[in-house]
């Protein structure tokens, strides 16, 4: 017949087997790296995690509090949403900078346009004064002749 099992208390609240349970839980979906569980970090996850009840979890006052303080501290993000997060923040700051340069790269082109736009009116308009009055063109300069 076996003996009954150490129901001692540690100052965790919660037995020695279940104190060690919870803190290798705890430290598994930390480091992103669950067994039982998505890694989500929620208090469901952690006694879960360490295959404990709710209600045993819940007697770990100490454990508990070590959990909220690290939450409070580094977020509810695992790594792999963190690296996530950064790099969509990346991406987002990148996609803002290409969008700044089209705007100008756009108004700059616009504006070229516009000045070829009127300059090509005005070489047209040029073009039909200087037919009507039967002139031709003269050049500003003349080539140089082999006898020059």
């Amino acid at each position: 017949m076996t003996g009954p099992t150490d129901r001692t208390l540690t100052d965790d609240g919660v037995t020695e087997q279940t104190a060690t349970a919870l803190r290798a839980a705890m430290q598994r979906l930390f480091a992103g790296k669950p067994q039982r569980t998505d890694g989500r970090l929620t208090k469901q996850n952690l006694w879960k995690e360490a295959e404990v009840s709710r209600a045993t979890m819940n007697r770990a006052h100490t454990i508990l509090k070590e959990w909220d303080d690290h939450l409070a501290q580094h977020g509810t993000a695992t790594p792999g949403e963190a690296k996530r997060d950064e790099e969509i923040r990346t991406l987002r700051r990148k996609l803002a900078d290409k969008t700044r340069e089209c705007t100008t790269l756009q108004k700059r082109l616009d504006a070229a346009a516009t000045a070829i736009a009127a300059l090509h009116h005005d070489n047209t308009l040029l073009r039909q004064e200087l037919g009507q009055q039967g002139g031709t063109v003269v050049p500003l300069h003349r080539p140089r002749q082999p006898h020059d």
